[in-house]
Protein backbone atom coordinates (compact mmCIF):
# COMPACT_ATOMS: atom_id res chain seq x y z
CA UNK A 1 0.00 0.00 0.00
CA UNK A 2 2.61 2.43 1.08
CA UNK A 3 3.45 3.18 -2.49
CA UNK A 4 0.59 3.22 -4.57
CA UNK A 5 -0.21 6.62 -5.30
CA UNK A 6 -3.95 7.28 -4.08
CA UNK A 7 -5.65 6.40 -0.90
CA UNK A 8 -8.93 6.61 -2.39
CA UNK A 9 -10.20 6.07 -5.76
CA UNK A 10 -14.04 7.14 -6.84
CA UNK A 11 -15.86 5.88 -9.33
CA UNK A 12 -18.75 6.29 -11.76
CA UNK A 13 -21.40 4.43 -12.28
CA UNK A 14 -23.32 3.64 -14.94
CA UNK A 15 -20.91 2.78 -17.99
CA UNK A 16 -17.92 2.58 -15.55
CA UNK A 17 -18.34 -0.05 -12.84
CA UNK A 18 -21.95 -1.44 -14.08
CA UNK A 19 -23.15 -1.93 -17.43
CA UNK A 20 -26.77 -0.76 -16.82
CA UNK A 21 -27.94 0.66 -20.62
CA UNK A 22 -30.88 -2.19 -20.94
CA UNK A 23 -32.40 -1.27 -18.12
CA UNK A 24 -32.53 2.13 -18.50
CA UNK A 25 -33.38 2.10 -22.04
CA UNK A 26 -36.45 0.27 -21.05
CA UNK A 27 -37.26 3.05 -18.38
CA UNK A 28 -36.77 5.49 -21.29
CA UNK A 29 -38.86 3.42 -23.42
CA UNK A 30 -41.76 2.95 -20.92
CA UNK A 31 -41.84 7.14 -20.54
CA UNK A 32 -41.81 7.36 -24.12
CA UNK A 33 -45.11 5.18 -24.59
CA UNK A 34 -46.89 6.59 -21.80
CA UNK A 35 -46.60 9.79 -23.98
CA UNK A 36 -47.37 8.79 -27.16
CA UNK A 37 -43.53 9.10 -28.37
CA UNK A 38 -41.94 6.04 -30.39
CA UNK A 39 -39.82 4.01 -28.63
CA UNK A 40 -35.71 4.01 -29.33
CA UNK A 41 -33.81 1.06 -29.47
CA UNK A 42 -32.41 -0.13 -26.48
CA UNK A 43 -28.75 -0.34 -27.53
CA UNK A 44 -29.30 3.51 -28.67
CA UNK A 45 -29.54 4.52 -24.83
CA UNK A 46 -26.08 4.01 -24.50
CA UNK A 47 -26.10 7.88 -26.81
CA UNK A 48 -28.26 9.29 -23.50
CA UNK A 49 -26.70 8.47 -20.16
CA UNK A 50 -24.48 10.80 -18.53
CA UNK A 51 -26.26 13.45 -16.98
CA UNK A 52 -28.53 11.26 -15.10
CA UNK A 53 -32.51 9.93 -15.56
CA UNK A 54 -33.91 13.61 -16.31
CA UNK A 55 -31.55 14.68 -19.04
CA UNK A 56 -31.64 11.37 -20.46
CA UNK A 57 -35.44 11.32 -20.71
CA UNK A 58 -35.18 14.90 -22.04
CA UNK A 59 -33.11 14.12 -24.99
CA UNK A 60 -34.92 11.19 -25.84
CA UNK A 61 -38.12 13.42 -25.58
CA UNK A 62 -36.51 16.11 -27.42
CA UNK A 63 -35.34 14.02 -30.12
CA UNK A 64 -39.27 13.55 -30.92
CA UNK A 65 -40.58 17.15 -30.83
CA UNK A 66 -40.61 17.74 -26.82
CA UNK A 67 -43.02 18.12 -24.27
CA UNK A 68 -43.88 21.50 -22.34
CA UNK A 69 -42.53 21.80 -19.07
CA UNK A 70 -45.59 20.64 -16.82
CA UNK A 71 -46.25 17.52 -19.00
CA UNK A 72 -42.29 16.28 -19.31
CA UNK A 73 -42.26 16.50 -15.12
CA UNK A 74 -45.43 13.97 -15.18
CA UNK A 75 -43.74 11.86 -17.27
CA UNK A 76 -40.56 11.82 -15.76
CA UNK A 77 -42.35 11.07 -12.02
CA UNK A 78 -43.52 7.81 -13.85
CA UNK A 79 -40.23 6.53 -15.69
CA UNK A 80 -39.08 7.15 -12.13
CA UNK A 81 -41.28 5.34 -10.40
CA UNK A 82 -40.83 1.97 -13.32
CA UNK A 83 -37.23 2.22 -12.97
CA UNK A 84 -37.24 1.95 -8.88
CA UNK A 85 -39.14 -1.43 -9.88
CA UNK A 86 -36.92 -2.32 -12.27
CA UNK A 87 -33.13 -1.06 -12.34
CA UNK A 88 -31.07 -4.25 -11.55
CA UNK A 89 -33.22 -6.64 -14.61
CA UNK A 90 -30.11 -6.33 -16.93
CA UNK A 91 -27.72 -4.54 -15.02
CA UNK A 92 -24.47 -6.41 -14.17
CA UNK A 93 -20.54 -5.01 -13.13
CA UNK A 94 -18.16 -4.87 -16.07
CA UNK A 95 -15.51 -7.51 -16.66
CA UNK A 96 -12.69 -6.88 -13.66
CA UNK A 97 -14.75 -4.52 -11.87
CA UNK A 98 -15.23 -6.98 -8.45
CA UNK A 99 -11.27 -7.93 -9.03
CA UNK A 100 -10.27 -4.52 -9.30
CA UNK A 101 -12.30 -3.37 -6.29
CA UNK A 102 -11.01 -6.16 -3.97
CA UNK A 103 -7.51 -5.59 -5.41
CA UNK A 104 -7.62 -1.45 -4.21
CA UNK A 105 -8.83 -2.36 -1.06
CA UNK A 106 -6.22 -5.29 -0.61
CA UNK A 107 -3.77 -2.73 -0.70
CA UNK A 108 -5.46 -0.19 1.51
CA UNK A 109 -7.19 1.97 -0.68
CA UNK A 110 -10.57 3.15 -0.30
CA UNK A 111 -13.22 3.23 -2.91
CA UNK A 112 -16.12 5.08 -2.98
CA UNK A 113 -19.62 5.45 -5.57
CA UNK A 114 -20.16 9.30 -7.29
CA UNK A 115 -22.94 9.40 -9.42
CA UNK A 116 -25.47 11.54 -11.12
CA UNK A 117 -27.81 8.69 -10.90
CA UNK A 118 -30.18 9.15 -7.60
CA UNK A 119 -28.78 7.77 -4.09
CA UNK A 120 -31.67 5.41 -3.82
CA UNK A 121 -31.45 3.84 -7.26
CA UNK A 122 -27.48 3.04 -6.81
CA UNK A 123 -27.74 1.98 -3.55
CA UNK A 124 -30.40 -0.35 -4.96
CA UNK A 125 -28.62 -1.64 -7.60
CA UNK A 126 -25.90 -2.46 -6.04
CA UNK A 127 -27.18 -4.45 -3.52
CA UNK A 128 -29.41 -6.44 -5.63
CA UNK A 129 -26.12 -7.29 -7.83
CA UNK A 130 -24.11 -7.45 -4.08
CA UNK A 131 -21.47 -4.80 -4.76
CA UNK A 132 -22.26 -2.24 -2.14
CA UNK A 133 -20.33 -3.87 0.67
CA UNK A 134 -16.45 -2.75 -0.40
CA UNK A 135 -17.71 1.08 -0.89
CA UNK A 136 -16.84 3.64 1.69
CA UNK A 137 -20.38 5.83 0.65
CA UNK A 138 -22.18 6.14 -3.12
CA UNK A 139 -23.17 9.98 -3.36
CA UNK A 140 -25.98 10.24 -5.49
CA UNK A 141 -27.10 13.07 -7.84
CA UNK A 142 -29.61 13.89 -5.20
CA UNK A 143 -27.08 13.15 -1.88
CA UNK A 144 -26.04 16.81 -1.89
CA UNK A 145 -29.16 18.44 -2.36
CA UNK A 146 -29.79 21.60 -4.97
CA UNK A 147 -27.77 24.93 -5.01
CA UNK A 148 -28.58 28.20 -5.59
CA UNK A 149 -29.49 27.64 -9.17
CA UNK A 150 -32.25 25.30 -8.21
CA UNK A 151 -30.62 22.26 -9.78
CA UNK A 152 -28.95 19.23 -8.21
CA UNK A 153 -25.08 19.51 -7.09
CA UNK A 154 -24.23 16.93 -9.50
CA UNK A 155 -21.17 15.83 -11.71
CA UNK A 156 -19.87 18.38 -13.29
CA UNK A 157 -20.03 20.33 -10.18
CA UNK A 158 -16.99 19.72 -8.27
CA UNK A 159 -18.69 19.21 -4.86
CA UNK A 160 -19.94 15.53 -4.89
CA UNK A 161 -16.19 14.62 -5.64
CA UNK A 162 -15.14 16.64 -2.92
CA UNK A 163 -18.00 15.34 -0.52
CA UNK A 164 -16.26 11.96 -1.69
CA UNK A 165 -12.67 13.10 -0.64
CA UNK A 166 -14.00 14.56 3.21
CA UNK A 167 -16.01 11.19 3.16
CA UNK A 168 -12.87 8.86 3.06
CA UNK A 169 -10.86 11.09 5.47
CA UNK A 170 -8.93 13.30 2.59
CA UNK A 171 -5.64 12.22 0.92
CA UNK A 172 -4.57 11.54 -2.36
CA UNK A 173 -7.56 11.02 -4.59
CA UNK A 174 -8.51 9.79 -8.12
CA UNK A 175 -11.37 9.15 -10.14
CA UNK A 176 -12.84 7.25 -13.12
CA UNK A 177 -15.15 8.06 -15.66
CA UNK A 178 -16.94 8.05 -18.70
CA UNK A 179 -18.26 11.26 -19.85
CA UNK A 180 -17.65 14.63 -19.40
CA UNK A 181 -19.88 14.58 -16.73
CA UNK A 182 -17.02 12.77 -14.86
CA UNK A 183 -14.10 14.19 -16.49
CA UNK A 184 -14.92 18.21 -15.83
CA UNK A 185 -16.31 17.39 -12.06
CA UNK A 186 -12.78 15.98 -11.47
CA UNK A 187 -11.26 18.87 -12.67
CA UNK A 188 -13.18 21.46 -11.15
CA UNK A 189 -12.22 19.15 -7.95
CA UNK A 190 -8.47 18.92 -8.56
CA UNK A 191 -8.29 15.62 -8.67
CA UNK A 192 -6.57 13.45 -11.40
CA UNK A 193 -9.18 11.65 -13.47
CA UNK A 194 -9.03 8.20 -15.82
CA UNK A 195 -11.44 7.82 -18.51
CA UNK A 196 -13.29 4.01 -18.98
CA UNK A 197 -13.48 4.33 -23.28
CA UNK A 198 -15.43 1.07 -22.49
CA UNK A 199 -18.34 2.65 -21.31
CA UNK A 200 -21.00 5.12 -22.36
CA UNK A 201 -18.84 7.76 -23.46
CA UNK A 202 -20.64 11.24 -24.48
CA UNK A 203 -17.65 12.13 -26.71
CA UNK A 204 -14.85 9.53 -28.51
CA UNK A 205 -12.62 8.43 -25.24
CA UNK A 206 -9.31 10.17 -25.89
CA UNK A 207 -11.47 13.64 -26.63
CA UNK A 208 -12.91 13.07 -22.50
CA UNK A 209 -10.27 15.55 -21.33
CA UNK A 210 -8.75 12.61 -19.01
CA UNK A 211 -5.37 12.63 -17.49
CA UNK A 212 -5.90 8.50 -18.85
CA UNK A 213 -7.68 6.15 -20.79
CA UNK A 214 -8.36 2.74 -20.08
CA UNK A 215 -10.24 0.25 -22.32
CA UNK A 216 -10.97 -2.53 -19.35
CA UNK A 217 -11.42 -2.20 -15.72
CA UNK A 218 -8.39 -4.63 -15.72
CA UNK A 219 -5.80 -2.01 -16.88
CA UNK A 220 -6.97 0.61 -14.23
CA UNK A 221 -4.12 -0.42 -11.44
CA UNK A 222 -1.53 0.05 -13.55
CA UNK A 223 -2.78 3.16 -15.59
CA UNK A 224 -3.46 4.62 -11.31
CA UNK A 225 0.12 3.53 -10.93
CA UNK A 226 1.14 5.67 -13.88
CA UNK A 227 -0.56 8.52 -12.87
Amino acid sequence: MSDFPFSTVGFDLDGTLVDSFRDLGEAVNFALELGGFDRVPVDSSKDLIGGGAKIMLSKAVDAQGGLPADEFKVLYKKMLGFYSENNAVHTRPYPHAREVVDELKARGVKVIVVTNKFEEFARSILTQIDFIAPFEGVIGGNSLGKGADGQFLAKPHPDPILKAQEICGGGSFAFVGDSTYDVNAAKAAGVPVIGAAYGYCDKPPHDLGADSVIDSLGGLISALEAL
